[in-house]
């Protein structure tokens, strides 16, 4: 399996080798590409690196006009085997009085065994067969609201039994109600504070139910735009109430030597697997480092560091899911939302307090 260095180096290569082996996606563009893409590249902290088109898709990306990395069929058995079941799963999506299918009926219509079915999709897709249904059934959910249709359209239109087993899984997948993820976010209420900290500004963003966004950058417009991007339609504004307090609170904890634990409400959506692996990083105490290796071992998928680090650079709030306690296997930093640099210096900022606080937790 490559390396995301080796994967790197034949995207700069532009190496025409790779193609077939796996594919690169651009958080800014919302595109991805084959390694040999003559398309403008991307600076390292904005890319993220997938082992076949399905995977790039289901996380949003569409797909190049110029290479068109989605008519490339992936060099890789597994990855060719993923492929198949992938095109299986869309059919049922297709067809919702078919309902959802097991690993039973996948196994039967491959004529392979359960676990072999099951193993190889996971190690590439980094994810079981039937997760992977559940978040195209979501994706199409949204997808359909955002199309103006009503709740009930929307969840017989994606898949769904019934629209109340939607709401069963509203929480879990976004984080809001469907009504207020519906149209873009239109009747969602997202607040937002900017303060300075010694990574620079920092914004806070959050709806009633606790803080959805924690932010690094240079530039007030940018991380607002980045904020208005997720949810287009919704009413977002200035809050100067509790979420201001909240920010305070993390603005504090980065410029003091205190209490390295924050107890602040949280309001994350996020797949399955994104969601097991935000629950390993907020086990890692403060000084403390692991490998996207470990975790992926200690959620019982050994073969998923690469999963683990993509869970990773899509957590949307920093510093409180504490993805900067990751690094590889090599003892280096790997790519950081917010860019190596703000990584390199809160670690060694929380290593400094940990060192002088013995209560730290």
């Amino acid at each position: 399996m490559l390396t995301q260095i080796e994967m790197l180096d034949a995207v700069r290569d532009r190496n025409g080798s790779f193609d077939g082996e796996f594919v690169y996606a651009v958080r800014t563009t919302g595109i991805y590409c084959q390694p040999s893409c003559s398309s403008r590249q991307a600076n390292v902290e904005n890319i993220l690196f997938f082992q076949t088109s399905e995977e790039a898709k289901l996380k949003g990306f569409r797909a190049c006009k110029r290479c068109r990395p989605d008519e490339l069929g992936p060099s890789d058995p597994k990855a060719e085997l993923a492929r198949r079941i992938c095109l299986i799963l869309k059919n049922y999506l297709a067809a919702p009085e078919k309902g959802k299918p097991t690993l039973k009926m996948l196994a039967k219509e491959l004529k392979l065994s359960e676990d072999h079915l099951s193993r190889s999709f996971r190690k590439v897709m980094g994810m079981g067969p039937l997760d992977y249904f559940d978040e195209l059934r979501s994706q199409n959910f949204k997808k359909q609201l955002k199309e103006s249709r009503t709740i009930t359209e929307a969840a017989y239109g994606a898949g769904y039994g019934s629209s109340s087993r939607v709401y069963e899984r509203a929480i879990k997948h976004l984080g809001m109600s469907p009504a207020s993820y519906a149209k873009g976010g239109r009747g969602a209420e997202i607040a937002y504070t900017i303060v300075n900290c010694f990574l620079g500004r920092m914004l806070v963003g959050g709806t009633r139910q606790g803080v959805c966004a924690v932010y690094f950058g240079n530039n007030d417009g940018e991380l607002v735009r980045e904020l208005e991007q997720e949810f287009p339609k919704a009413e977002i504004g200035v809050e100067l109430g509790e979420l201001n307090h909240w920010a305070q609170v993390i603005a504090t904890y980065l410029e003091k030597e205190g209490k390295v634990t924050l107890d602040i409400p949280l309001d994350m959506y996020g797949t399955a697997f994104q969601r097991l692996v935000w629950q390993e990083l907020l086990k890692i105490a403060p000084g403390d480092v692991k490998t996207y290796q470990q975790i992926a071992r200690q959620l019982g998928r050994e073969k998923s560091s690469r999963a683990v680090g993509r869970a990773c650079a899509t957590n949307p709030v920093s510093l409180v899911v504490p993805c900067h306690r990751v690094m590889g296997s090599d003892g280096k930093l790997h790519g950081y939302r917010w860019g190596l640099e703000r990584k390199a210096a809160l670690m060694k900022w929380e290593e400094k307090i940990s060192a002088n606080s013995p209560s730290t937790v």
